[in-house]
């Protein structure tokens, strides 16, 4: 069985504290790691403003998992979570190419800024 990348986007309701986000968080990285997913990365993004209302909210946590595993029934394990858990208001997973994989692996190292920041430098001599 090959392994694969996988990048699951998630909204949670902003009527939630600090540690009820925490604890689902830890909720859902459970769920991958008892499935025997790798999880590479977790990141926060915050309280963003969502493009439309869901279920009468304008806002909403979102939280990106960057993870691999063998087999896509940790995905129907983990959706199965979500869709349980009325704390999740919308989620998408994605299996992510080579490419995807290269270009997260960069932007967490920080790169991009750096390309950003040289580039706005050579802008201004």
């Amino acid at each position: 069985m090959e392994v694969r990348n996988y990048e699951t986007v998630f909204i949670l309701t902003p009527v939630l504290n600090e540690s009820q986000v925490q604890e689902t968080v830890e909720k859902f990285t459970q769920v991958l790691k008892e499935n025997s997913a790798d999880i590479l990365s977790t990141e926060a993004w915050g309280l963003r403003k969502l493009a439309y209302p869901i279920q009468k909210k304008s806002t909403g946590y979102y939280f990106v998992v960057e993870f691999t595993a063998e087999s896509g029934a940790v995905i129907n394990t983990l959706e199965l979570a979500f869709r349980r858990d009325e704390r999740v208001i919308r989620f998408l997973t994605t299996v992510l190419d080579k490419h995807a994989v290269a270009y997260n692996q960069r932007r967490r190292n920080g790169e991009m800024n750096q390309q950003k920041a040289a580039k706005e430098e050579a802008v201004a001599q």
